[in-house]
Formats: C-alpha cells, structure tokens, sequence
C-alpha cells in the first residue's frame, strides 16, 4: 500500500486552518499531523489543503437556458455532454454533487463503475411539481416542450393530490432517486409559473415527505415564494433550494426545524448573463429573473444572520457549468466569513447528504479527497480566485486534476 504523504502545507479540517502533514494511503485519509513520512512526498508548502468540495445543486445534463438549442439537440446528445460538464466540475475541486433534476440511475451508474469521470453523484432524477408548477412544461402555445423527454430513466412526476404524489415518490424510487425534489413555488425557468406562488397543499407535502422517509431518503424543495418556504419546512423538508422570498416566518420555522439553505445566489445572475450574452430568453423568464436577484440576496443576508443551515449549491447548468466556486465568493460578497463559505463547501454539504462520516473533513478514516490550493484559499474565496488557484485534486486518493 503506497502512502502519500502532503507536507508542509496549511490543513483546512472544514472547520478552521493550521500547519499540519496529511497522509493518504488507498482511498482514504490514515494521519494529520506534523512531521509525517510516506512513501510518496507532495510538497505542499505555501498550498492550502481542502477537503473535496461540495456542491449540492446541479444539473450536469444541462449546459444553459437556452430552450432554442435544446429543441434542436438530438435526445442522446446531453448524455455525453454530460462527461464534459463532470469535468469541469471536477476541475472545481468538487468531488461531489447532488443533481437536482436531469442525471438519471445510468449517469450515477457510470461514474460509480469508473466508465467515466465525475464527482460522485446524489441524483433526484426530476422534480415534482403540480399541474402548472416549476417542472409543467405546457407552453402558452398549447405544446409541451421540455427541457429533458421523459424517458424509461426519467419519468413524468407533474401530479396533483396526495394519491398521485405517492405513486410518483414510489416511482422515483423504483428509478434510484437518492433523494426526491420537489417544487413548493413557482419558478424563473417555467414558462407559467410565478415565484412568488406557492404550490402544493399541506397534504401533498405530508405524503411526499412520508414516502421519501419510508424509503430511507430526503426531500429538497425548490422554495422561493415565503409561503411555498413555510409550507415545505412545516412539513419536513430536509433543504430549501433558492430561498429567495424568506421571511421571518420561514426563517423561524427553519431554524425549529433544522431545514438547510442551499442558496443558489448565481442561479438568475446565470440567466441574465446568458441574456446580456445574446441567448434567447423570454421577456418572462428574464422579468422574474429581474425580479428575484435584488430579493435573493436580502434573504441570504437575513438567514445567515439568523443562524440557518447553509450548504453551498450553484444550480450550474442553467448556465455553464466550471463556474461553480463563484458561488462562494458570492457568498462572501454578501456577509459570510470567507471560512464559512469554505464548511459551507464541505463539512456543512456533507451532513446535508448525509455523508459526514464519509466526507467533508480532512481527518482520519475519511475518504481521500483532498483539493490542493495554492496560498490562502480563504483570500482566494474573497478575490474570486480560488479556481485558478487550484493544484490538484485527489478523489478516493487517486489524482484526478
């Protein structure tokens, strides 16, 4: 068994940083501490060290909010852009994802029999969403034009009432979800939805949520209006994903309930990037896009201030994917400590998926993913530089940047 052994550099544990040496043998991490040998010498002097990143909203099956484009791909084609989409994730030092819409059994199947490279994968498959919701893809025009065909791997779950939402929860289920998504308002993307709406009763949330727990698994809810948040959180939803009209109410209802933030800060700054870049948009989609950027960062402000949960996630896909750490530096940006953003990156991501005994700290026992950074990785998050500042990254101990 070969031991790599990362010397002289500053170990940051997912929580706090300091000098130490980091030893790798196999696929997970044997030793910190100063003074230590192996077999193989990293010098990681004047480098910071990390834990394999996080991020816990993505969709790596899409590339942009360009709907013009996706009439015009052919239905197999975002499979293999897919691969490239993982690369430049990984290139991110992210190890791990959670895809939150897209990814079907087969991709998650693919990177876990090591036929292709990518971080490791949590996958919702699809979100469910009530008729006219976030994920009903009827357009105006009487058609229905997705963003992904429904196909054996990705089913059809727009459902209404508790009866019908069970049988979607168990049909996500039978199809591998490891987690279900759910869409509790109304959306930027959708064509006939408003963010400020919530969707789904008390009832359909209770069922999805008790089905979802009978399989052993989490709901996320896709949350922006107040009381589509405060909804999801009363009955159970593991993480609020986006956030963007929280108020007081959902707030207090979080932190009794210990439901996590992920975010999305980039999410409609990606959509109006594209927009001023000349992709087509919909006056609609880039007026609630508009519409929610200001809004989204008050309430970012106002649960970090509180004490909620956060778990970084970027929604990477509705615009290029290999910009995922702007996110914290977004967060930095407005008011968390370049640190927080960090555990937010990994310590606090890992016991969001539940894999806080696998991941997210550098420490004995745990997976060997480690992202080496050169300089002060924490100054790198306030400049907007920590991509570029990256090294190398290892993934169950194998060099894979």
């Amino acid at each position: 068994m070969t031991r790599i052994v990362f010397s002289g550099g500053t170990v940051f544990d997912g929580s706090s940083s300091g000098l130490a040496d980091l030893v790798i043998e196999n696929d997970r991490i044997v030793d910190v501490g100063p003074g230590l040998d192996g077999d193989v010498q990293v010098d990681a002097t004047g480098h910071t060290l990390l834990p394999g990143l996080f991020d816990c909203h993505v969709h790596l099956l899409y590339s942009n909010a360009d709907l013009v484009q996706t009439l015009n791909t052919p239905f197999s084609l975002p499979f293999y852009e897919a691969i490239g989409n993982m690369r430049r994730t990984l290139d991110c030092g992210i190890t791990t994802v959670r895809d939150a819409m897209g990814a079907d059994l087969g991709v998650a199947e693919a990177v876990r029999r090591k036929l292709i490279q990518g971080p490791r994968l949590q996958i919702a498959i699809s979100m469910v969403s009530q008729t006219g919701g976030h994920n009903d893809d009827w357009m105006a025009c009487g058609a229905h034009v997705p963003f992904q065909l429904e196909h054996p791997g990705l089913p059809n779950t727009v459902a209404d009432g508790p009866d019908e939402l069970r049988r979607v929860v168990r049909t996500l289920v039978r199809a591998g979800a490891d987690v279900i998504k759910i869409a509790s308002s109304g959306g930027v993307m959708s064509p006939r939805s408003n963010p400020m709406h919530a969707h789904f009763r008390d009832d359909e949330i209770a069922m999805i949520v008790q089905e979802a727990t009978a399989a052993g698994i989490a709901v996320m809810s896709h949350a922006m209006s107040a009381d589509g948040i405060l909804t999801a959180v009363r009955n159970g939803v593991r993480s609020i994903e986006h956030g963007v009209f929280l108020d007081e109410r959902g707030i207090e209802a979080m932190l009794a309930n210990g439901t996590w933030l992920v975010p999305t800060l980039m999410a409609p700054r990606m959509v109006l990037d594209q927009a001023a870049a000349g992709v087509p948009v919909s006056e609609v989609i880039l007026a609630k896009a508009h519409t929610v950027v200001a809004q989204h960062t008050t309430a970012f402000r106002s649960a970090l201030d509180a004490g909620v949960k956060i778990a970084m996630g970027t929604d990477s896909g509705v615009g290029p994917h290999g910009n995922n750490l702007n996110e914290l530096t977004l967060m930095a940006e407005y008011g968390m400590k370049p640190a927080h953003a960090l555990q937010a990156t990994t310590r606090n991501a890992a016991e969001l998926l539940g894999l806080e005994n696998e991941l997210g700290t550098l420490a004995p026992g745990k997976r060997a993913d480690v992202v080496m950074v050169e300089g002060d990785a924490e100054q790198h998050v306030v400049d907007g530089t920590l991509k570029q500042a990256i090294r190398a990254v290892y993934q169950d101990g194998v060099q894979v940047v």
